[in-house]
């Protein structure tokens, strides 16, 4: 297996959302963000359950909650709205790219945050939007 020296982690990749999306789709950037009212320059995964499963109780639609496992399919790197000085070192173990993410399976069981969890989350991010605080570097 040749691999590349410089690869950021090896997954494997999740991407969480409430889009209902079938095994071999690609995620692309330009798609109106979850966190945003704009398209999102790039397409946002990570390497961890947990990261994932906020990305599907966060999202904004009204559909169910689902996990992808995705393959990136050309460069990524570290999100640098949860790296940096936020959460130096990139515990949260996620990514951004600008090229699109496969989807090779999809996770249909796995525990999701507690309603208490997911509202005071909601909260903490609403007050972050009134503070003008709420910026995405995308």
């Amino acid at each position: 297996m040749n691999e590349k020296k410089d690869v950021l982690d090896h997954g494997p990749f999740f991407h969480g959302t409430k889009a209902e999306l079938d095994i071999g789709d690609l995620l692309e950037p330009q798609h109106l963000s979850n966190y945003q009212d704009k398209k999102s320059n790039y397409i946002y995964f990570t390497a961890t359950l947990e990261a994932a499963k906020w990305g599907a109780e966060l999202a904004k639609s009204t559909s169910k909650e689902r996990i992808y496992v995705v393959e990136p399919l050309g460069d990524f790197e570290n999100d640098p709205n949860v790296t940096d000085k936020k959460f130096p070192g990139n515990p949260t173990r996620s990514y951004r790219s600008k090229m699109p993410l496969k989807i090779t399976a999809e996770l249909k069981a796995w525990e999701r945050h507690s309603d208490e969890q997911i509202n005071h989350m909601l909260s903490h991010l609403k007050k972050l939007r009134d503070q003008g605080k709420a910026v995405i570097y995308d």
